[in-house]
């Protein structure tokens, strides 16, 4: 397969007491933490792109501009799904959306993230 414009991975997750702001420290709150949020966003736009990398080859996430508009509670029922919008050589930019089990929005973030060699990636910060 090739990487190109319009490809989508969804997931579904249900917030555990883990993900919760009060929980990773971002928060004194038991709701869905946006650090939790962002992770679950950026595992998802991974695997939009997973079965079209070459052998050696990962992306790394460069940039993601998120927006937080609904807690969620403990034991609730979150949805993302990613798509790719845009191809630019090594570029990636995805659009990506989170909605609870009403369909209600509870997070939208635009990310950036580049294709690279692990190898000469990992050669350059060693």
């Amino acid at each position: 397969m090739m990487l190109e414009k319009g490809l989508f991975f969804e997931q579904q997750k249900i917030v555990e007491v883990s993900d919760t702001a009060l929980a990773v420290g971002s928060g004194s709150l038991p709701v869905f933490a946006t650090p939790v949020m962002i992770t679950f966003m950026e595992n998802t736009a991974t695997k939009v792109i997973a079965s079209c990398l070459n052998e050696g080859e990962t992306s790394v996430g460069t940039s993601i501009d998120v927006k937080h508009l609904k807690a969620t509670v403990v034991g609730g029922l979150v949805f993302c799904k990613a798509t790719l919008i845009e191809v630019a050589d090594r570029k990636l930019i995805f659009e990506i959306i989170v909605e609870n089990s009403q369909k209600e929005v509870v997070g939208t973030a635009s990310h950036t993230r580049f294709l690279v060699d692990e190898k000469r990636f990992l050669s350059k910060i060693s």
